[in-house]
């Protein structure tokens, strides 16, 4: 008897990883992808990752989501709030989304996208990837817990994705054909003095990267982006630099024989769809 190969209802999908603000090394990232011709049909992003993939499957290019959050700081992003369950509310964070995302659900993104979130009441990585809920469920994905407060969607509480899931391969795993994964969330040393935030922060870290082996190993093409160690969680200051580790770590890594395999199969995949489409 013939073995049947896996069908796969997408053939490429992007994973992108948290990290605060090393997310904008994604943008790098993308960028040179974009540059070997390729693009998604699927992304999965937990925390900045949901931040940058939720943009990038809304339609903006890697340059067009720097350009629009190229003067945004950390003041612009958080409203300090009494703290109850957490330090910060994320309402700049929505102001950001609301004025420049075009889609208003999930199915309006040009590309099929999943926010990865953690579950507060069930303590389980939860997904959402249809409905209206896409500013919350991105909002939601991105407030680390203690600092930011959790997000309620239809009653129930949700948080940063990255407590239990960082690196959201597995999320799509058996969707997709082949999967690119930016991981720009590797462990750095604690900073001091310390602080409650330095301290958060490094904490949610620890947490975050301890879930991350077991994805990194389920993708097809893994891109770790390093140099980032001295780049705090919302240390803004840094962007363009930032954009430009993640186009180093990408052209390296995407020169490697087995992934320019990978690539060139993809785009064979997408000018045969092309003809498909067109007949």
């Amino acid at each position: 008897m013939a073995m049947k190969l896996p069908i796969y209802p997408y053939n490429l999908g992007y994973a992108l990883s948290g990290g605060g603000a090393r997310g904008y090394a994604h943008l790098g990232v993308l960028s040179v992808l974009e540059a070997h011709g390729v693009k998604p049909q699927m992304i999965a992003g937990t925390s900045a990752g949901s931040l940058v993939g939720v943009l990038y499957a809304d339609g903006y290019s890697p340059e067009e989501i720097f350009e629009i959050s190229e003067n945004l700081n950390f003041k612009q992003l958080v409203e300090i709030t009494k703290p109850t369950s957490g330090f910060f509310k994320t309402s700049g964070i929505t102001n950001f989304l609301r004025k420049h995302l075009r889609a208003k659900s999930f199915e309006e993104l040009k590309i099929p996208f999943v926010a990865v979130v953690a579950d507060m009441h069930h303590s389980i990585t939860h997904t959402f990837s249809q409905g209206n809920h896409l500013i919350e469920a991105v909002v939601a994905s991105c407030s680390v817990p203690i600092l930011f407060e959790p997000q309620v969607i239809d009653g129930k509480y949700y948080s940063d994705g990255g407590i239990f899931k960082n690196l959201p391969v597995s999320v799509i795993r058996d969707k997709c054909r082949y999967i690119i994964a930016s991981n720009v969330s590797l462990m750095s040393e604690l900073t001091e003095p310390l602080t409650m935030k330095s301290v958060a922060e490094h904490t949610f870290k620890m947490m975050s990267n301890a879930n991350v082996l077991e994805d990194s190993e389920l993708c097809d093409i893994l891109i770790e982006v390093h140099g980032l160690k001295q780049t705090q969680m919302f240390d803004l200051d840094k962007k363009q630099e930032l954009v430009e580790k993640g186009k180093s770590a990408a052209t390296i890594k995407l020169n490697d024989t087995g992934a320019l395999k990978i690539l060139s199969n993809c785009k064979k995949h997408d000018k045969l769809m092309g003809k498909i489409r067109k007949s």
